[in-house]
């Protein structure tokens, strides 16, 4: 069994749309899931509200009815729990769970208000993509009202930074766990030196794509497809705007090279591929150097 995801539960759209994000994680990877509701802690809430023991008693007891109800909408079969965290913000609560858990994923939907099919990043998502030490994936609005049972592809979106290997390491572990194809989609033309002409964008471009695609044929099982794609386009949006996206895809970008080591932070390209993505997204802490994408 692969490691546990936890998913960031609330009783809200955002939170039913992390659960089906994480089910369906859970389910491709062979993994268990944990539920986890996280409350402010003594001292975190507004002045005006006591805290008594009595409050405590009725937050908590709301929270376990809500992630009971939650629990019951995991399918059977796949091993599940619920867990209440007390912490001075949801996203610290978040991180602490899954450094517990040795959690491979943690699982987060989109803020309030975000188009059907997009992300819009709140506070905790937000923070998570700045502190985490455990990948965070991103559910787009909406995903709880998808029929995708499984993970079918897995996109790998890799520039030419140094570090890009790690990403391409995390993607094919993947992909070969879930089963699942992997596609490499090469973005050597937002990352090379400003003012190469066309032809020698192209041509940068072609030997990094193929010796990306011979470095995960080495490392995939066999029986997983790998194919490579360079993202057609003038901009990061409208080269991830004109890609074709399959039914229950996952895309794996890197944090930022100016992320600490082990830690998230969402770089520039990584966000503007964000704005106009309608498949979940994974963002991998740098494990070793820098990160593929910034």
């Amino acid at each position: 069994m692969s490691a546990p995801l936890v998913v960031g539960y609330t009783a809200t759209d955002a939170g039913s749309d992390a659960l089906a994000l994480g089910i369906r994680l859970a389910r491709s990877l062979d993994a268990a899931l944990h539920l986890v509701m996280v409350l402010p802690a003594e001292g975190t809430r507004n002045a005006a509200v006591a805290p008594e023991r009595a409050y405590e008693d009725l937050l908590r007891g709301q929270a376990r009815d809500w992630l009971a109800e939650a629990v019951t909408r995991v399918p059977d079969g796949l091993t599940r729990s619920g867990h209440v965290r007390f912490a001075e913000s949801f996203a610290e609560g978040l991180i602490a769970a899954g450094e517990e858990f040795g959690a491979r994923l943690i699982v987060v939907g989109a803020a309030g208000g975000g188009l059907f099919g997009r992300h819009r990043l709140g506070s905790v998502a937000g923070e998570l993509l700045h502190s985490s030490t455990v990948p965070v994936a991103l559910a787009p609005a909406g995903i709880a009202r998808q029929d995708e049972q499984a993970v079918t592809r897995v996109t790998a979106a890799l520039g030419t930074r140094p570090g890009a290997d790690a990403l391409l390491d995390e993607a094919v572990a993947l992909a070969g766990d879930a089963g699942a194809g992997l596609r490499l989609v090469s973005l050597v033309p937002f990352d090379v030196p400003p003012g190469l002409d066309t032809g020698m964008i192209r041509l940068v471009g072609d030997a990094h794509a193929q010796d990306v695609l011979a470095a995960a044929r080495e490392l995939l099982p066999d029986g997983v497809r790998v194919e490579n794609e360079q993202a057609p386009g003038d901009s990061v949006e409208d080269a991830v705007a004109h890609l074709d996206w399959m039914p229950g895809e996952v895309v794996l970008v890197g944090s930022s090279r100016l992320a600490q080591p082990r830690r998230l932070f969402l770089g520039s390209t990584a966000a503007k591929m964000l704005h106009v993505l309608p498949v979940p997204m994974i963002v991998v802490p740098r494990t070793r150097a820098e990160a593929g994408v910034r």
